[in-house]
């Protein structure tokens, strides 16, 4: 099956230049990158180095969501590869990955093993947000126990690596799915600015009828942060932002607000627990999330 690589770009140059070298180098339909607005010359060096790579620059930061779906509106090939520019392929790691989705028709969404820069194993499997999974993260419960599915199910627990396996979803940084299942969901929710888009497309995705599988046989080296630590403080309330939009989506007003209230009070008792500027951030984001009704959340982000 013809596949075409989506990478969306915002502020990765040099990443985003590593990651279209290794793409250059497999057997793709197309390379499709999306700039968001970068301002560090990233679009200049799609143009300069890449010309064969197709550049949409819609001139404003989309989201990621967003950003993903404007790719694949003009994509031709019959799998779609969604990459963060700050991955990239591990030997023939985009050929494996497409060739496991290709042979497997009840798969809507593949995910391979992620692998930190120092070669070691990047967790790459979650599970969806419930108010129960929300507290066990922000409360730090998670840390009791981190192979039980009881207070760690939000990061998979004891998801072994090492073999394929279904998942509730993967995480984003490198995903793999037909078109015909992309266009069955309508792609990405684009309330989702960034952060939990994956999780509603997964969810979604399964509830159609399809499965999520994780597979070993592909590994892409992800650095993970590299747009989003400039501007994390805007970005950790997205984070937030993200848990409410899925559960209001998905299991009603009356859960999105539960967790909001138990967001609050995380924040305020990791705020407390942390000095510096790391319990600032806490606070601040707690004080925000306060403010705010669910409606608001959902409608739109800030």
């Amino acid at each position: 099956m013809t596949v075409s690589a989506i990478v969306v770009s915002y502020n990765t140059r040099e990443l985003l230049g590593r990651c279209l070298e290794r793409l250059a180098a497999g057997e793709l339909e197309e390379v499709i990158v999306v700039d968001n607005g970068s301002s560090d010359g990233s679009r200049e060096l799609v143009r300069e180095r890449f010309p064969d790579a197709r550049l949409l620059d819609p001139e404003v930061n989309l989201g990621f969501g967003a950003a993903n779906n404007l790719g694949a509106n003009v994509a031709r090939g019959e799998l779609l590869l969604f990459l963060n520019a700050d991955t990239r392929p591990v030997a023939d790691a985009v050929r494996s990955l497409a060739g496991f989705v290709s042979a497997r028709e009840d798969v809507g969404i593949a995910g391979p093993r992620l692998l930190n820069p120092d070669g070691t194993l990047q967790r790459s499997v979650r599970g969806f947000p419930t108010v129960w999974r929300i507290c066990t993260e922000y409360f730090f419960l998670r840390k009791l126990a981190p192979r039980s599915r009881v207070v760690n199910a939000f990061y998979g627990a004891g998801f072994e690596h090492d073999r394929e396996r279904e998942a509730e979803f993967v995480m984003g940084a490198v995903m793999c799915m037909r078109r015909e299942v992309f266009d069955a969901v309508s792609g990405f929710d684009e309330r989702y600015f960034l952060f939990s888009e994956e999780a509603d497309l997964a969810y979604r995705v399964r509830h159609a009828g399809w499965r999520v599988v994780f597979t070993p046989t592909a590994e892409f080296v992800h650095v993970g942060g590299a747009a989003t630590r400039p501007v994390w403080d805007q970005m950790y309330r997205e984070q937030l932002r993200g848990h409410v939009l899925f559960l209001a989506a998905h299991a009603g007003l009356a859960s999105a607000e539960r967790a909001r209230r138990w967001l609050v009070r995380a924040l305020r008792f990791r705020g407390v627990l942390f000095p510096g500027p790391r319990g600032r951030l806490y606070l601040e984001a707690g004080r925000w999330l306060a403010a705010r009704s669910v409606e608001s959340l959902v409608q739109s982000s800030e």
